[in-house]
C-alpha cells in the first residue's frame, strides 16, 4: 500500500508544472498545473499511454496536429507515439490529473 496527501508534494516549478504523487515502479500518477498563457513542451512517449482529466479550467491539447478543447470533467487518453502539447489559453489556473503507464524511465521524447 502507498498513501499520501497531495499537499506533501510540490509542483516542479513552485506554483506550476507537474507534481507526481507516484512515479514508478509500475505507473506515474500526479497533478499538472498550467498558469494562464502557459504551455507545456510538445512531446510523445515511446511505450507509455497517458491520460489527462481536467479538474479546473480549460485545456487546449494538440494531439497529432489536431487541437482538442477539454473543460472541467473532460478526459482524454493518448496512445504511445501520439504527439501532444498542452496549453492554457484561459485566464484561470488549469489543474489536470495525469496518469502514465507502464512506468518507463526516459520514455519522453521532446519534439
Amino acid at each position: 500500500m502507498f498513501k499520501l496527501n497531495e499537499k506533501d508534494k510540490e509542483y516542479r516549478h513552485g506554483d506550476y508544472g507537474p507534481k507526481y504523487l507516484e512515479d514508478g515502479p509500475r505507473m506515474s500518477f500526479g497533478l499538472l498545473q498550467i498558469l494562464p498563457g502557459q504551455s507545456m513542451e510538445g512531446h510523445y512517449h515511446q511505450k507509455r499511454q497517458e491520460v489527462f482529466y481536467v479538474v479546473e479550467g480549460t485545456l487546449t491539447i494538440t494531439v497529432n496536429g489536431e487541437d482538442h478543447i477539454l473543460e472541467e470533467g473532460g478526459y482524454i487518453h493518448l496512445e504511445p507515439g501520439d504527439t501532444h502539447m498542452l496549453r492554457n489559453d484561459g485566464d484561470v489556473n488549469l489543474k489536470i490529473v495525469l496518469a502514465l503507464a507502464p512506468y518507463e524511465e526516459g520514455d519522453k521524447v521532446l519534439l
